[in-house]
């Protein structure tokens, strides 16, 4: 039991102890490549309390590897507090003494929301590999389903950081009306080949590991640990910068003199694997499988632009539909989603006259900048999310834009 003088949830500004809570979904989802879910679960965290209109309600979408533990501790012993703590909390960016904050795991994942170790129905055992391919736009569906089931009509902000970011977009233009503001971080309008190409490394680290049987490796008693490793440190590789790395390691050596093999040398390799391993034993391999297609699929201009068009007018012509006002946030270091993706998408904002605060904010920690509580970043959100709303439906013909 920690010592309750220095115990962190007790700091004024943490949302302190929280429990997840479990939502059944009975309605059948269909999802966009055309198969059915009978039923699913959610699992969130909410935060803060909801006011009596249900206006002060905002929901934080999550990253690839991110869960909806966002904020606070599960139990007086818990040491590590949710993946966003630094950002959602009492006086803080995202601020729970002014709003209820919402943080759901997505379907597909492996931190108890329905996916590929759930339970299938049709079935009596485990989805495994038969566990559809999902999309951004089908996590928002469920998102859009999960507000009815609070009650909410219309967020406040949705927010997230690289994938969440994606999500935060999907919903300002598939649900316009039903958000006033979103927050896209670190993200893009949609993946470079490069990117699809790391995330296919990946994948191809885990579909050829020998215990990985097809996605069928519990019923087999096994587990593609070794491809999951390596997928990881791809992925890690990308999210971190150059720079960084040569602060922290350099080219030192872990026992200060070469080895003349195979094994760890460098702190650099040790780190990664220490990674990759962490990581491989609280992940699911078909869940990371699932998620980085995701990603590929990404294209918020497929259902709303004509096919002729190029990139730019076709996400021109899809922003065209939004009502929302928008904060874009990229960071001068990140390399896998450069901030030249988030200008491509305030450029397009602007083109259709929408109110856009764009950051471009100077960090050295790469694409994971979006975790870290670096001032200049902070304030931008808690701004944005504090200040009166602008009704895009009565504004002016002059675009609202900030850049800073």
């Amino acid at each position: 039991m920690q010592d309750n003088k220095t115990a962190p949830y007790l700091d004024p500004s943490s949302v302190g102890i929280v429990k997840p809570q479990v939502l059944r979904f009975d309605e059948p989802l269909t999802l966009e490549c055309e198969r059915i879910l009978p039923s699913f679960e959610l699992v969130i965290e909410t935060y803060g309390t909801l006011n009596a209109d249900k206006s002060n309600a905002i929901l934080i979408c999550h990253a690839l590897s991110g869960s909806h533990h966002a904020a606070g501790y599960h139990s007086p012993d818990d040491t590590k507090a949710g993946w966003w703590d630094s950002l959602i909390g009492n006086g803080k960016a995202i601020d729970t003494s002014k709003f209820f904050v919402v943080c759901l795991n997505n379907i597909g994942s492996c931190h108890g929301s329905t996916g590929p170790t759930s339970q299938n129905p049709a079935t009596g055992t485990i989805y495994g590999a038969d566990f559809p391919l999902i999309t951004i736009k089908d996590w928002v569906k469920t998102q859009v389903m999960l507000a009815d089931r609070l009650g909410i009509a219309k967020w406040h902000a949705v927010v997230g950081g690289s994938m969440g970011g994606m999500q935060a977009l999907q919903w300002s233009v598939d649900y316009p009306d039903r958000l006033a503001r979103a927050v896209i971080i670190a993200s893009t309008p949609k993946l470079s080949a490069q990117n699809i190409a790391f995330n296919e490394v990946a994948r191809q680290s885990i579909l050829s590991d020998p215990d990985f049987h097809q996605g069928w490796y519990l019923q087999h008693g096994t587990y593609p640990r070794r491809g999951l490793i390596l997928a990881r440190m791809v992925g890690h590789i990308t999210y971190i910068t150059e720079e960084a790395m040569k602060a922290k390691f350099g080219r030192d050596l872990k026992s200060g003199k070469f080895m003349y093999g195979y094994d760890v040398e460098f702190q650099v390799e040790s780190y990664l694997r220490y990674q990759g391993e962490r990581f491989s034993k609280n992940f699911d391999a078909n869940t990371y499988l699932l998620m980085t297609k995701a990603l590929d699929y990404f294209d918020p201009t497929r259902d709303y632009a004509d096919d002729c068009l190029s990139d730019e007018e076709a996400l021109k012509q899809t922003l065209a539909r939004t009502q929302c006002q928008f904060l874009v946030i990229s960071f001068s270091t990140d390399w896998r989603f450069s901030p030249e993706r988030s200008i491509e998408l305030v450029d397009a904002l602007i083109a259709n006259q929408k109110s856009v605060s764009f950051v471009n904010v100077d960090a050295p920690h790469g694409h994971d900048s979006f975790l870290f509580d670096i001032p200049r970043y902070v304030n931008a959100v808690k701004g944005f999310l504090s200040a009166p709303f602008i009704d895009q439906t009565h504004a002016t013909k002059q675009p609202k834009v900030r850049y800073e």
